[in-house]
């Protein structure tokens, strides 16, 4: 409003103001955005729906491994997904403490994008983006995450990730059992998947890329 439209006739200034369109609130004109993005996203994501294990280098404890677990189901028209990881004593790591990561998932124009925040804390978003899966049967997705370490120094890192599919269900207390820091000629890491989350950069290569199957 122009401080000039104050001083109008009241009738002229009841009338203007009727008639002028109201601004939404950013929280409203956000929230249509993502139930945009959901709405294109709704279908694509059918297959993808079950658990994995994510496996990719630790921000935190690097050299290490770190193997999670990874859930993606759909609501009310919608997909998201939970990520747990489980960090034991290690070096840096002066406790042992559990990540909790809540977001949605998005496939668009291609490609899957999963954005999460740590729940627990509130004090991370990450983003991860997978390559799709062109089989039947989903088994392994690629792709890299960009995210923040959990120590105290909270150093900003990209690293490739790899998810393993491993089932509409699975026995919960098995899987996070497994989970936490491996080395990286550990047996039970497939050698595979340990080449495929190296963050080693190929020569003349000016960006960091996902590593495709």
């Amino acid at each position: 409003m122009e401080s000039s439209e104050i001083f109008l006739p009241h009738d002229h200034f009841r009338q203007m103001v009727q008639v002028r369109p109201r601004q939404r609130p950013p929280a409203a004109v956000y929230q249509e955005h993502v139930s945009g993005l959901q709405a294109r996203s709704s279908g694509g994501l059918d297959k993808y729906l079950g658990y994995y294990f994510e496996y990719y280098y630790s921000m935190s404890a690097p050299g290490k491994i770190l193997r999670g677990l990874v859930y993606i189901f759909s609501r009310d028209g919608a997909v998201y997904h939970e990520r747990i990881e489980h960090f034991r004593k290690w070096e840096s790591l002066s406790d042992a403490y559990k990540c909790h990561y809540m977001g949605a998932v998005f496939q668009l124009n291609d490609r899957i994008f999963l954005v999460d925040y740590e729940s627990l804390t509130g004090n991370e978003i990450a983003q991860t983006i997978l390559f799709p899966t062109y089989k039947n049967r989903v088994g392994r997705l690629t792709g890299l995450m960009l995210g923040v370490s959990s120590s105290n120094q909270r150093r900003i890192a990209c690293t490739r990730a790899l998810f393993e599919w491993l089932g509409h269900r699975v026995d919960l207390h098995k899987a996070l059992s497994a989970c936490g820091l491996l080395d990286s000629n550990d047996s039970a890491i497939d050698l595979w998947i340990v080449n495929a989350i190296d963050n080693s950069a190929a020569k003349g290569e000016f960006h960091f890329y996902a590593a495709a199957l």
